[in-house]
């Protein structure tokens, strides 16, 4: 495995390799050997990344696709909490009760963030983590599958689309087509990177 110190002139010993602190950053090539695969793992990272924002864009303007203009964020909508306030099933309550203002404001701002991190390539790790959590959270609401028509009872595109985030943060699909590498420089291999 190759490691690169990221400071100029010095050398990382093997006790460095894999600390943070010393300057020493691995990057997507040390992880993912084949160029190929790593063009594919950032177009995934950025067509995931697009599907945030463009749900971001769409509840904050009322484009028309999922939200229709006169329920826009900008308008007066109430981006979650006309999803939680309708939520049915064992966790209806719990949604209906958490159900306020807040919860447009972090669910706009998961939406943003997660989406611009993705498109970005940098702090990927922040967003697979709180992208796992917001698709849990919009899986449960949903719950039971598999009434409205769905082809599974359990596994829905909530599922793919975490994992697909967790892939793409493991494998730091920034580096390719994205800011990761000078991201990585800056803040390292931790929760940041």
């Amino acid at each position: 495995m190759t490691t690169h110190d990221s400071r100029p002139g010095t050398t990382a010993s093997s006790a460095d390799l894999h600390d943070p602190t010393k300057g020493v950053v691995t990057f997507q090539e040390e992880v993912v050997r084949s160029s190929i695969a790593r063009k594919f793992l950032a177009g995934l990272r950025i067509v995931l990344g697009f599907t945030f924002f463009w749900a971001f864009i769409d509840k904050m303007f009322g484009l028309g696709y999922a939200t229709p203009a006169a329920k826009a964020w900008i308008h007066g909508g109430t981006p979650a909490q006309g999803f939680m306030k309708n939520a049915e099933g064992p966790f209806g309550s719990f949604f209906k009760n958490i159900a306020g203002p807040w919860a447009d404001w972090l669910f706009m701002a998961g939406l943003l963030g997660i989406g611009v991190a993705l498109l970005a390539g940098a702090g990927l790790k922040i967003a697979a983590w709180t992208g796992a959590l917001l698709l849990a959270l919009m899986y449960l609401a949903e719950f039971p599958l598999g009434q409205s028509g769905m082809t599974n009872p359990l596994v829905d595109s909530h599922w793919i689309e975490a994992l697909g985030i967790a892939v793409v943060a493991t494998t730091l699909a920034g580096d390719t087509w994205g800011l990761g590498k000078w991201w990585g420089r800056h803040v390292g291999n931790g929760f940041l990177r």
